[in-house]
């Protein structure tokens, strides 16, 4: 009899192993940092990926232009492929950065393919598969222990969207970002074991019948991510927005029997909270995750500490990660549906 789960959880469990590989392997492709993100020629990164890709992409292009100071945008790979005049008019150079765990699905090779040989674009990339396709086309980053077997991605998001932050730390000179992505390797290791029982407890103990991630900069994407996470793995109803602009219409569907989860920063901490005490008042219970818990958040009914309180937020936007997918993993299990095997999806989209 197959066991549910039996490659989702492992996968989400050798997350720290995935960044300190990812790590290392960084330091063997200096040229990569140095001839793609050191370019004086490139006035705009953009970076592509679908699904799941396409979440980190956004991820990125927010710490990109907090880290490197630079213009740096992120789309679906179908956009630049269909819409390239609305997203990489022919006025600028542009670095375009395909992002995906496979480096095999269609349209981010038909988008890189389209591009490449235009004399205001160059191509490169970020995969966890050194032989695909993408890595053919376009010179990439490569996490070595991002593949998984699940259909869903969850080491690989992690490992991919925390390397491409280190490369940024590496190119902006800033030893004190180089510092803070070492930490978050160190802080993964104990977060995935605390997160683990946490997950468990709350989603067993709980009937959910809505999800809504709410977070911003970095974090936003992280948002859209474990929104589709638990979409993915459960098929329930869930939904993610900016923190504060979830209060510009969209909260009215909170009631009781919703589950708001709010990824805390520090640099909008105090608007963050309002906004997830004034849901609570709605009827949600409401999930703080923050690098540290204080008076400001006891209102809270749960609250989980994911630390890195010393590091900015963009850094720590990756150790909200745990949790979330771990939330999606015993939605599941509770709802007898197989993480392993979604309904309707395979790991690599061709068209």
């Amino acid at each position: 009899m197959t066991t549910f789960g039996q490659y989702t959880y492992p996968e989400i469990s050798a997350q720290a192993e995935a960044l300190q590989a990812a790590w290392d392997q960084l330091s063997q492709q200096q040229d990569w940092i140095d001839g793609y993100l050191l370019n004086p020629q490139f006035d705009e990164i953009i970076f592509i990926g679908s699904g799941s890709s396409y979440y980190q992409a956004l991820s990125m292009a927010s710490t990109c232009r907090a880290w490197l100071n630079k213009s740096a945008a992120a789309y679906p790979s179908s956009e630049l492929f269909l819409f390239r005049n609305q997203t990489a008019p022919a006025h600028r150079n542009y670095l375009v950065i395909g992002v995906s765990r496979s480096g095999e699905s269609t349209e981010v090779i038909l988008a890189l393919d389209s591009v490449k040989d235009l004399p205001y674009i160059t191509v490169a990339g970020i995969t966890c598969y050194e032989d695909s396709k993408m890595a053919q086309i376009a010179p990439c980053l490569v996490s070595p222990l991002g593949k998984e077997k699940s259909t869903v991605m969850t080491k690989s998001f992690m490992s991919m969207t925390f390397m491409m932050q280190a490369a940024f730390a590496k190119a902006s000179g800033n030893e004190k970002l180089v510092s803070e992505m070492e930490q978050v390797i160190a802080l993964d290791a104990a977060l995935v074991k605390a997160a683990d029982p946490f997950a468990k407890s709350l989603i067993n103990e709980n009937s959910f019948n809505k999800f809504i991630y709410l977070g911003m900069g970095s974090s936003y994407g992280i948002a859209l991510e474990a929104c589709l996470k638990i979409k993915e793995m459960s098929y329930v109803w869930t939904e993610a927005y900016g923190t504060l602009e979830f209060r510009h219409g969209p909260k009215s569907v909170v009631e009781p029997g919703t589950l708001v989860v709010v990824m805390v920063s520090e640099q909008a901490r105090s608007y963050e909270l309002k906004v997830a005490q004034e849901m609570q008042a709605y009827g949600a219970y409401v999930l703080l995750l923050t690098a540290k818990a204080g008076e400001d958040t006891k209102f809270a009914d749960a609250v989980l500490e994911i630390g890195g309180e010393t590091i900015s937020d963009d850094a720590r936007a990756v150790l909200y990660l745990p949790t979330l997918q771990y939330l999606g993993f015993y939605t599941a299990l509770k709802r007898n549906v197989n993480p392993d095997e979604p309904r309707n999806l395979t790991q690599v989209v061709i068209i």
